[in-house]
């Protein structure tokens, strides 16, 4: 049978979700508490290939396995094997085709900053300290020119491996709260390398007085990464779930 997990984790000591040679991964965790509760090898398919210290709430992993355990039993038993930062949120059989990166998606990315003249030690982890002061609301105002179907080079790494460049954007908002945290929430049916994050780094530009609000939509236009702004660190990124 085929089964899904849905895959929340801690970002901060990985190297990212797929396996590589030279550090720990989220795939290779699941890959030998999997390996280890069924006795034989298994090799998970992940949906989002996470960055190095990048967490998410709600990422996506099928497998195969030949067993009479359950579909909906696999994530109590996977989570006594896996380490306390990634914990499987459920488990459930799909169809032996379903592929978690060739189905049509709604993917939800947050990017959270802590705007505020000191750090915070409880939310260093997950937050991306910026201690100059950001207009939260020229930020929202700057980033509605993402939404649609674009060519996002300008928003991609130029390591992005891809045929095409071009992502819809369904929807993108930036707001604060009372712990001085803004959110950048962004929902698309995918998303480019380092897309959101260079999304981020673009719009502190912005909240900073560095750039107008209509600079994002002239970059988007040229079609260069040179033109947007810097890549945000990864630690305040958070893929909070993708709808199938």
């Amino acid at each position: 049978m085929r089964v899904k997990l849905v895959v929340a984790y801690d970002g901060t000591r990985y190297c990212g979700w797929q396996v590589q040679p030279n550090g720990d991964t989220i795939q290779e965790e699941l890959n030998k508490a999997l390996s280890d509760l069924f006795h034989t090898p298994i090799q998970t398919m992940g949906a989002s290939r996470t960055d190095s210290g990048v967490h998410a709430k709600g990422n996506v992993a099928v497998f195969d396995v030949d067993s009479r355990m359950p579909a909906e039993k696999i994530a109590y038993a996977l989570n006594q094997r896996l380490p306390e930062d990634i914990v499987i949120q459920g488990s459930a059989q799909v169809p032996v085709d379903f592929h978690p990166r060739f189905q049509k998606t709604r993917k939800a990315y947050e990017y959270k900053i802590l705007n505020r003249r000191f750090p915070d030690p409880i939310l260093s982890r997950y937050t991306y300290f910026y201690h100059h002061p950001l207009d939260e609301d020229k930020m929202e105002r700057a980033a509605q020119a993402l939404v649609g179907r674009h060519d996002f080079t300008s928003f991609a790494s130029i390591h992005s491996q891809t045929d095409s460049f071009v992502r819809t954007i369904y929807e993108i908002s930036v707001h604060r709260d009372e712990e001085d945290v803004i959110t950048i929430h962004v929902e698309g049916d995918g998303f480019l390398y380092n897309q959101i994050r260079i999304i981020a780094g673009s719009l502190i530009k912005v909240g900073a007085g560095l750039e107008e609000e209509n600079w994002i939509s002239a970059a988007l236009a040229a079609k260069d990464r040179q033109c947007s702004g810097p890549t945000a660190p990864p630690q305040g990124l958070v893929l909070l779930r993708i709808d199938y």
